[in-house]
C-alpha cells in the first residue's frame, strides 16, 4: 500500500484566522487539550480545522487522529485538501458538492 505525501505547511498557515481554540489569540501554540473531544459527533468547521492543525503541528499523528475520531484516512485527507485549496470555507458541509466538483476538475 502506498502512502500519499503532502507538503507540510506551518501551523500558522493553517491556523491563520481560525476561531479561538485552534490558534490562540495570544499567540500561544495549541495543545492536545485544544483538540475536539474523542466522542465528537457533530463536526463543525472549527473542529475539523483543529484536528488538521493538530496533525500538522505534530500533536497527534494522522493514524491516531483517525482512530481517536473514528475517521477514515480518506476523510481526514479530504479535510486537509479542502483547507489547502479553499480555506476554511471548503470545510462547510453545505457547500461540499461545489468544492468537490471544482477539486475533481483539477
Amino acid at each position: 500500500m502506498s502512502v500519499i505525501q503532502f507538503e507540510r505547511k506551518p501551523l500558522y498557515a493553517v491556523a491563520k484566522n481560525l476561531p479561538n481554540g485552534v490558534a490562540k489569540s495570544d499567540g500561544e501554540p495549541i495543545s492536545i487539550s485544544d483538540l475536539p473531544s474523542p466522542d465528537t459527533i457533530r463536526w463543525t468547521i472549527r473542529r475539523k480545522a483543529a484536528v488538521v492543525a493538530g496533525v500538522r503541528k505534530g500533536l497527534i499523528t494522522i493514524e491516531d487522529a483517525c482512530k481517536r475520531y473514528r475517521l477514515s484516512t480518506d476523510e481526514f485527507l479530504s479535510w486537509q485538501r479542502l483547507i489547502d485549496r479553499h480555506g476554511l470555507r471548503g470545510l462547510r458541509a453545505t457547500r461540499i458538492q461545489d468544492y468537490r466538483k471544482s477539486s475533481n476538475s483539477d
